[in-house]
């Protein structure tokens, strides 16, 4: 896999949390992206209580789909995996988290650049306050500030990122407004990906419908597996139409 081929199309992704991932529930929802051909697996989460490799390992043991890293923290970096995303958080001003974990990480994620995916991370506030808010001690981009995420997001397609990610947060209320996700998709010429909040397929379909690309399923999945078969039928009917 590489940063050209990801999402090469309308996709879907299963976000899976170490701390979370478990077992039975694991192999079970594996199953169900099997089935329905999830396009990636994603791993990572915001603490890291759980090895990552662990994960991967096990996802690897339960199915075929490709395996791509997505780092809550600098805990969580490994070279298992097809792809790794680059996160930068570029909605907030932490330091840290725009350029100084990824100067720590450099040396060791050296040796499979050519995996390396770099994300423009955006943070939309869709409800209450979020565990990513309060983990990266950032504010999000209220979701009344279009203009403000537009720009954000034209500013990561300038400085090189090879896709923006808007999302609203692990467990939000509300997903991103697909109002939101017309007007960047219509700014950027990168791929789109959207996460956070996303319950039904009414959701999933208005999100594709507006212009994303990718779509990330986590908290949503774990407490209704069957949203992912749903996401992939969406996907798969999109596929079939021609685009305009």
């Amino acid at each position: 896999m590489t940063r050209d081929s990801f999402p090469g199309y309308k996709s879907v992704a299963l976000l899976l949390d170490p701390d979370k991932a478990v077992a039975d529930g694991l192999e079970e929802i594996l199953h169900i992206a099997s089935v329905c051909r999830t396009d990636y697996i994603l791993a990572g989460g915001s603490l890291t209580f759980n090895s990552i490799d662990d994960l991967i390992d096990n996802i690897r043991s339960l199915c075929d789909i490709p395996v791509v890293l997505f780092p809550g923290n600098l805990l969580q970096l490994s070279r298992k995996a097809d792809a790794i995303l680059l996160l930068s958080l570029i909605s907030g001003r932490n330091p840290e988290l725009l350029i100084g974990n990824h100067v720590i990480a450099a040396p060791y994620l050296r040796s499979v650049k050519e995996r390396l995916i770099s994300v423009g991370y955006i943070l939309i506030g869709c409800g209450q306050k979020t565990s990513v808010e309060y983990i990266s001690q950032t504010t999000a981009i209220p979701d009344d500030k279009t203009d403000l995420v537009v720009a954000t997001a034209l500013a990561g397609e300038m400085l090189g990122f090879h896709l923006i990610y808007l999302e609203a947060g692990s467990g939000a209320s509300n997903p991103v407004p697909p109002a939101i996700i017309n007007e960047v998709r219509h700014n950027i010429s990168v791929p789109l990906a959207i996460g956070g909040g996303l319950k039904s397929g009414e959701d999933i379909a208005a999100a594709f419908n507006a212009g994303a690309d990718l779509i990330i399923l986590g908290n949503g999945c774990e407490k209704n597996p069957g949203l992912l078969k749903e996401a992939c039928s969406i996907r798969d009917e999109l596929r079939k139409t021609p685009a305009t």
